[in-house]
């Protein structure tokens, strides 16, 4: 069970480096929008801090999530954006596709901030 763990923590790592660093180099492939989508991307274009932001926490929390030692901090910082993954592809964008991979990787993390639940006791109380 360790080793599977350990490669979802890495596959999941990895996807969201992925993510993080299209975000600043645009290499991925945009599929074709909708109007309600390009309305929407080019108001996250106006707040040109937005973009980069969501991209630097991308890749630092999949780089943390990669490895054992920092993997709590690591799904404590994509929890909100991947929160916010999910809330868009249920409302904006709902393809069974977007909705099912990131309620895939929703699952993960919660599953990863509950096992390690002993390590948030002293932020919380």
């Amino acid at each position: 069970m360790k080793i599977i763990k350990l490669i979802i923590c890495i596959l999941f790592g990895v996807m969201f480096i992925n993510a993080g660093l299209d975000k600043f180099f645009h290499y991925n492939p945009v599929p074709p929008l909708t109007d309600a989508q390009m309305k929407l991307y080019a108001a996250f274009g106006e707040i040109g801090w937005l973009l980069p932001l969501v991209g630097t926490v991308e890749v630092i929390g999949g780089l943390l999530f990669i490895f054992p030692k920092t993997r709590a901090l690591g799904a404590l910082i994509i929890l909100p954006v991947l929160t916010g993954i999910l809330i868009h592809n249920v409302y904006r964008d709902p393809s069974t596709t977007g909705i099912c991979i990131s309620g895939i990787l929703f699952l993960i993390n919660i599953w990863i901030l509950i096992d390690n639940r002993e390590k948030y006791k002293n932020l919380v109380g």
